[in-house]
């Protein structure tokens, strides 16, 4: 995920709680949120309005499409002269990647920058705003909260982080990889990061849900502990004994890291775009509550490979802009609901190199992507209704 900062003009209309917890470290921190107004909360669907709700999803649409199309491309096929994937096993010196240890690196650390950005940034967020007590800006943190699919998000990075280490998506080890290395070389070690993998994603799953409605749930602070133990063990302990073998033990975990992980996870994520994308267009051609639920729901479906694929947000995701493109959040919530009013499409697009931080790629990234349809297609955590 790109968080973007955005100056919102945010104004609780009413806050109100319904349940409340005792933290012995500190102040009664209120739990619900149910009843914190939030503005979009006012946006609706009608019939005044639905050629341009549907126009900005079929644009959307096909900018996801077009995004998750290119980034399988350049891993598969060719960015800047040859497919990423060749690329990234073939290092040596001179190369963007100039060894196997370093490559076992770039994996490694893209598996515990995303443990991190879980644990401090997607849930601790929200956490930290809720115990400042400016409730409305915590739940504008949280990402995926119209459709309330906040947890299954943050599982599903946690995934990408399993998916790397196995060399597999299938919830078994690869001849070679990070895992069966250790447990020939290191066992205690193997056990330790796979006992954290899992109580990462047991402790995210069991926040009290919707994530939205329970920030200031105990829960919460249960699954960003499992996320920073888990990223200290990925940093502190697995990455030194890696990135210390042999680079004739590490050329096959990075051969299969990303013939069996990577590859088809960005295969995937093009596939399920596709079908976003016809369920949107269908929507916009048949603009029924019933079509609604169809394009919420493969919204849901081609969510899940991107957020099984934070753990390696390297190389063209980055360097071309993709991963802002696709997932930026906050939202500008103001602009977005402009775009609605006037249908400026060309307001979604930017041109040129990627350069982070630029204020012209920024507001165009802010107003496209999985967040923007997911607005457009979900209030409350349920599809759209058209009134």
């Amino acid at each position: 995920m790109k968080k973007n900062v955005i100056v919102m003009g945010l104004m609780a209309l009413g806050v109100c709680f319904t349940a409340c917890e005792k933290n012995t470290d500190g102040p009664t921190i209120p739990e619900g949120t149910a009843d914190v107004k939030i503005e979009e909360d006012n946006t609706e669907l009608s019939q005044q309005n639905i050629v341009n709700w549907t126009q900005y999803s079929v644009q959307v649409a096909n900018l996801l499409t077009k995004d998750a199309t290119n980034l399988r491309d350049a891993w598969a096929k060719d960015y800047k002269g040859e497919p990423f994937a060749t690329t990234f096993k073939n290092p040596g010196v001179g190369k963007t990647y100039t060894s196997y240890a370093n490559c076992l690196q770039q994996i490694l650390e893209g598996c515990a920058d995303i443990a991190n950005e879980v644990g401090t940034s997607k849930i601790g967020s929200p956490r930290d705003k809720w115990e400042q007590k400016n409730y409305t800006e915590a739940v504008y943190a949280v990402e995926s909260w119209y459709s309330f699919h906040s947890i299954d998000d943050y599982s599903n990075n946690i995934v990408s982080i399993e998916n790397a280490v196995r060399g597999s998506l299938t919830k078994t080890n690869s001849e070679h990889c990070v895992l069966n290395y250790l447990q020939k070389t290191n066992k205690p070690l193997a056990e330790k990061l796979e006992t954290k993998v899992v109580n990462a994603w047991k402790a995210i799953q069991n926040i009290a849900a919707p994530f939205r409605s329970h920030i200031g749930n105990a829960s919460v602070l249960v699954a960003q502990t499992a996320c920073a133990e888990l990223e200290q063990v990925l940093s502190n302990e697995v990455k030194p004994v890696m990135v210390a073998a042999s680079e004739g033990d590490l050329k096959p975990i990075v051969e299969e890291y990303v013939d069996n992980v990577v590859l088809p996870t960005y295969e995937d994520l093009a596939q399920k775009n596709l079908a976003l994308n016809t369920a949107v267009r269908n929507l916009a051609n048949n603009p029924t509550n019933e079509s609604l639920e169809k394009a919420a729901a493969a919204w849901m479906t081609a969510r899940e490979p991107w957020e099984k694929s934070e753990a390696f947000l390297f190389g063209p995701v980055a360097d071309l802009g993709l991963d802002p493109n696709m997932d930026s959040w906050p939202l500008d919530a103001e602009a977005l609901k402009g775009i609605l009013a006037n249908g400026n499409f060309k307001d979604l697009e930017w041109s040129g190199e990627f350069q982070e931080g630029d204020e012209i790629i920024s507001a165009a990234q802010n107003v496209r992507g999985f967040h923007t349809l997911e607005f457009l297609l979900f209030k409350n955590g349920k599809p759209r209704n058209i009134k």
